[in-house]
């Protein structure tokens, strides 16, 4: 069964600084119907004015993915990690007993847009931990390339959940196709552009809901970046 959730569908926060689009329940927005998806809990498509951020704030027991599509995100968390997340990295912070970190746009003059993901894990209490790794346009370019596994599978980050993420890049004659694991719940998020998936035309922000699908065939892209999730069909 495949279900297409339209981008304009989602859950709208405006802050001023912060512009967000949610997939999910998540904060004041809150729909029993989208409460997440398998082990996937939350997926926010945010946009960070120039200058500002998310303040020190902490979490507990959840894999939390950044993916940056623009601009540039800084990153401190109380492990001692004090990074910045560039276009083409993917940074994993396993929350575990309890972290507290902070993320800011310390552009002048530019917006950061990312998307921020919550996976819960597969086990509770563990140690606090972090992951981030560079994938080149190249290795996206016309294919999905594992980005996040549970064993770091193929360089990808690890993740302490039973879930993959693939990122891909498509445009004109570009195709891929990717086979699910048995059981699983599939969830493709188009990022930016157009993308022609399973026999479904997307633009950016609409996502497709996978439930007993064997295979996520994408094509006929125009300047096209999707992420593909292979999820636990069970929240925990």
């Amino acid at each position: 069964m495949i279900t297409l959730r339209r981008a304009q569908d989602r859950g709208q926060a405006d802050h001023g600084w912060l512009k967000s689009a949610h997939s999910f329940s998540f904060a004041d927005y809150h729909d029993p119907k989208h409460m997440g998806w398998g082990n996937l809990r939350v997926l926010n498509d945010d946009r960070i004015d120039a200058g500002t951020g998310f303040g020190h704030h902490g979490h507990r027991d959840m894999e939390i993915i950044s993916y940056v599509l623009s601009g540039a995100l800084a990153h401190q968390d109380s492990m001692g990690n004090q990074t910045t997340i560039p276009p083409g990295d993917v940074q994993r912070m396993s929350a575990g007993t309890g972290v507290m970190h902070s993320e800011f746009n310390h552009a002048k003059d530019q917006p950061t847009h990312f998307l921020q993901i919550w996976i819960l894990p597969s086990t509770a209490g563990i140690p606090p931990s972090y992951d981030q790794k560079t994938f080149a346009e190249s290795e996206k370019r016309g294919q999905l390339r594992l980005v996040a596994s549970p064993n770091g599978a193929q360089g990808s980050v690890s993740v302490h959940a039973d879930a993959r993420l693939y990122a891909g890049l498509f445009d004109g004659t570009e195709g891929a196709e990717l086979a699910l694991s048995s059981g699983c719940k599939g969830y493709v998020f188009l990022a930016r552009g157009q993308l022609q998936v399973n026999g479904h035309h997307l633009s950016a922000g609409d996502a497709l809901l996978l439930d007993q699908e064997p295979l996520v065939k994408v094509s006929a892209g125009v300047d096209a970046e999707v992420l593909v999730f292979d999820l636990s069909a069970h929240a925990t």
